[in-house]
């Protein structure tokens, strides 16, 4: 532009003199003075200009000053927002929409029912401050309720060392860490819905060690239930619960085949106590669900709040323990989980320690997926090669297969510790199988089949030699 500018000043000046000497000359030629004057007048006509090119270059300036301040507007398959030029103030809103169709088969739960559901309706605002403060807040729609499922707040002081505080997932589970659009079968494994948490309201400090080689996160948190998810509310006793897991890929950086290697183990230890009156009863102990998490095939002794004894009510009582070996492994269009998970909890029965007993539960699962269309699957979302378009791509497409066991200590299932009556078993081992199509990196589409069969049952509800078959598809949206 400067360039230009110099060009036009030195082009048009001298036709300029040119013509005021051509024109005041034959007039003027023995009249010194006026051709000093007109010499005077063409020095003040070249600064008039240099003043305006002056005046240009300040422009341009500072229109580039303020596109280097403006803020950057974001809209993308990563959501919508925006962020300061220079990257310290960050907003987004994310979202994740599920709508599933279930069908429940088989004898052990004749009367469950089948239907339409939007499993989850979760927005997501996020953001970061001064580049090393983030905030998370989650809300929930799904299943005709509202929640709040994550509400956080970070400090980001160094990769190796980052504090998180508020409710959130503890890291423990390998399958649970996985984001909700991002799991392979629609509902994930006993591991993670039957023993490990799901959220809680506490803190952690966790970081990347060697190279983003080596991972790990300790916390202190309220302590919920086997697969349970606690409220924004205060705990309802002082104790409290620890967790701590250390997970490695050791090959991360090379070029072999075993790049996509990941293990580690995780656990926690903690009190948990239940309260048993006559009127109330808060057990601290969860119920342990089929893969279509609407059918419980074992349950705790636990009479209803207008019982007239807390006698029979098996509550909590001391110790818990978990702890949850656990690795994957992606290579290529191939991708593999494992994880096992146990729980140690102290129970008891109503107000009385004579029935104190500690019991071990347990489940593991190993799954596997496929891409078809050749992309490299990952423990995060698929990113087709083709997107689906009218033009002729045909998105990702996906085989899933899993095998599942959650098995309960067989001194549990008792009759002192369960009501008999009532659908129990003290095994449920669970196959399955599916497709995920995803027509792009946001939106998916699949379908699974699962059946469980039961096992270790007592009484009149025992499912014993009974199944249950699973079937489900799902839309999913995420961005």
């Amino acid at each position: 532009m400067n360039l230009k500018k110099n060009t036009l000043r030195t082009l048009l000046l001298p036709l300029f003199i040119s013509g005021l000497t051509a024109t005041a000359l034959p007039a003027f030629a023995d009249d010194k003075a006026e051709i000093e004057r007109l010499k005077t007048l063409i020095e003040e006509l070249d600064q008039r200009v240099r003043i305006l090119d002056r005046k240009q270059e300040i422009s341009a300036e500072e229109s580039t000053a303020k596109q280097k301040s403006a803020p950057v507007l974001i809209a993308g398959d990563k959501g919508f927002g925006f962020k300061s030029a220079d990257g310290q103030f960050e907003y987004k809103l994310r979202g994740l929409v599920q709508l599933d169709y279930r069908k429940f088969d088989g004898e052990a739960f004749p009367t469950a029912i089948d239907g339409f559901t939007a499993r989850r309706i979760r927005p997501t605002f996020e953001g970061t401050l001064f580049g090393k403060y983030g905030f998370r807040f989650t809300p929930e729609f799904g299943e005709n309720k509202a929640a709040v499922v994550d509400a956080y707040l970070d400090a980001r002081f160094d990769p190796a060392a980052q504090l998180r505080f508020g409710k959130f997932k503890p890291a423990v589970g390998l399958e649970r860490l996985q984001g909700g659009g991002d799991i392979k079968f629609i509902e994930r494994s006993y591991v993670s819905n039957n023993i490990l948490p799901n959220r809680d309201l506490g803190l952690s400090l966790s970081g990347d060690l060697l190279n983003k080689k080596l991972n790990y996160a300790v916390g202190i948190f309220n302590g919920v239930a086997d697969g349970g998810e606690n409220t924004t509310t205060q705990d309802i006793n002082s104790q409290k619960e620890y967790s701590a897991r250390i997970f490695t890929t050791p090959f991360a950086d090379s070029d072999n085949a075993l790049s996509g290697l990941g293990f580690g183990i995780a656990g926690t230890v903690g009190n948990s106590k239940g309260i048993a009156t006559s009127t109330t009863v808060t057990s601290n102990l969860a119920s342990y669900k089929t893969p279509g998490q609407a059918n419980s095939f074992f349950n705790y002794r636990s009479k209803a709040a207008s019982a007239t004894s807390a006698d029979d009510n098996v509550i909590a009582n001391g110790s818990r323990i978990r702890l949850s070996p656990q690795a994957y492994y992606y290579h290529g269009p191939l991708g593999i989980i494992a994880e096992y998970a146990s729980v140690e909890q102290d129970v008891k029965i109503g107000t009385t320690a004579a029935g104190t007993k500690t019991f071990k539960n347990e489940a593991w699962q190993l799954a596997g997926s496929w891409l078809l269309t050749g992309e490299d699957a990952s423990f995060k979302g698929v990113k087709p090669y083709s997107p689906f378009s009218t033009n002729g791509g045909w998105g990702a497409w996906e085989l899933v297969a899993r095998y599942q066991e959650n098995n309960i200590d067989k001194a549990a299932v008792d009759t002192v510790f369960i009501d008999p009556a009532k659908a129990n078993a003290g095994s449920a081992k669970t196959w399955g199988a599916g497709v995920n199509w995803y027509l792009n990196q946001s939106s998916k589409f699949a379908f699974n089949l699962e059946e469980t069969r039961f096992s270790g049952g007592i009484g009149a509800g025992s499912l014993t030699g009974k199944k249950e078959t699973f079937a489900v598809a799902r839309y999913q949206l995420v961005f």
